[in-house]
């Protein structure tokens, strides 16, 4: 008989730990100490269950890099004893937590699942139990006595993500999250079907590297018809700013405006990283292919390719606190790291 696996659920604070007092008709905080009891189809699985919580379990708008951290030094303490992680987080930010912990955790070869809910787990109609109970039973999957997921995951609505490839889309409906640029991981349906040949292989006898050092100098410039020189020059010239997501248009495209590709070369020359990443739900940047994105290839603007904003903030955050070679950056930037963009 298969030895039962040792999983991890750790509860940051969203909507997925709240119940509903019917007396008052407000939400409390839940006592996932009683999970069990709440969910008792969690009985079935083929695992031992232990819950960590927040202290002070924080909103969804609240997570930044302190947490992310906290969530770090969890995993860190218990990832020689523990099978699988579960990692309960408000939806909003979820997918910024996700890619930051793909980062920060270097040769993971153990699962680490984040799910929500879009409603509270006391709800009537809530979505909390069936994303808990699935994502449970991912993080417990083991096929030949290795873990089945050796990396980052987002689960929600019947699917597995990449984390670092997951966006927000709705804010209503269940299937909150999309993964644009890249197939989902497993879904379950009457099965829980993986895809295998999608998933990252990591030899297990590698060493848990752990990087807590994010930079957050750093800002998100979203271009937009009419956006002022003066605009971009208040940005690009923020005290200690290193690093700046560039959102463009279509494939990479930008305005050709003189003042603004200099301003843009000016910010690189003084040492700052500029990342272009498209707006667009899906595709990659192409610099080149057109003429509005030719003079940024040429200034030295780098190519974010087919990654999220989400991911690009975290990438870029994760390699200024480790301090990567200014020359080096670009190379590190335009590869993978964890499965995060597509090599075209």
């Amino acid at each position: 008989m298969a030895k039962k696996k040792n999983i991890l659920l750790i509860y940051t604070g969203g909507t997925i730990g709240m119940v509903k007092d019917y007396k008052t008709n407000s939400l409390l905080p839940f006592d996932f100490s009683n999970l069990r009891k709440r969910i008792p189809e969690l009985n079935q699985l083929p695992c031992k269950i232990k819950t960590i919580t927040f202290k002070t379990p924080i909103d969804s708008s609240n997570m930044n890099p302190k947490y992310w951290i906290d969530i770090i030094n969890i995993i860190q303490k218990h990832y020689e004893t523990t099978d699988g992680f579960v990692i309960l987080t408000g939806s909003d930010t979820m997918s910024y937590t996700a890619s930051a912990i793909s980062f920060m955790l270097e040769n993971l070869c153990k699962p680490v699942i984040f799910t929500g809910s879009q409603l509270p787990i006391g709800d009537l109609r809530t979505d909390a139990k069936e994303n808990v109970i699935t994502a449970i039973e991912i993080a417990s999957a083991y096929k030949n006595e290795e873990p089945i997921i050796k990396e980052v995951g987002l689960y929600f609505e019947y699917k597995l993500y990449r984390g670092n490839r997951t966006t927000k889309i709705n804010s209503e409906h269940f299937d909150a999250f999309s993964s644009p640029n890249f197939p989902h991981l497993a879904e379950s349906g009457v099965h829980l079907s993986f895809q295998e040949h999608l998933l990252l292989q990591k030899k297990s006898s590698k060493k848990l590297i752990v990087r807590k050092k994010l930079n957050q100098n750093v800002v998100i410039l979203k271009l937009f018809p009419g956006i002022t020189e003066k605009t971009i020059e208040t940005i690009l010239n923020l005290k200690d700013l290193k690093g700046v997501i560039l959102e463009t248009f279509g494939s990479g495209n930008a305005p050709t405006k003189k003042g603004i590709i200099t301003l843009l070369k000016q910010a690189i020359n003084r040492g700052i990283q500029i990342i272009n990443v498209t707006q667009c739900i899906t595709g990659s940047v192409n610099m080149g292919l057109y003429e509005t994105s030719s003079q940024l290839k040429e200034i030295g603007i780098i190519s974010g390719k087919d990654i999220t904003t989400e991911a690009a903030l975290a990438k870029l955050m994760y390699l200024l606190g480790e301090e990567v070679e200014y020359l080096k950056f670009k190379e590190y930037f335009e590869n993978p790291l964890r499965g995060e963009m597509t090599v075209l």
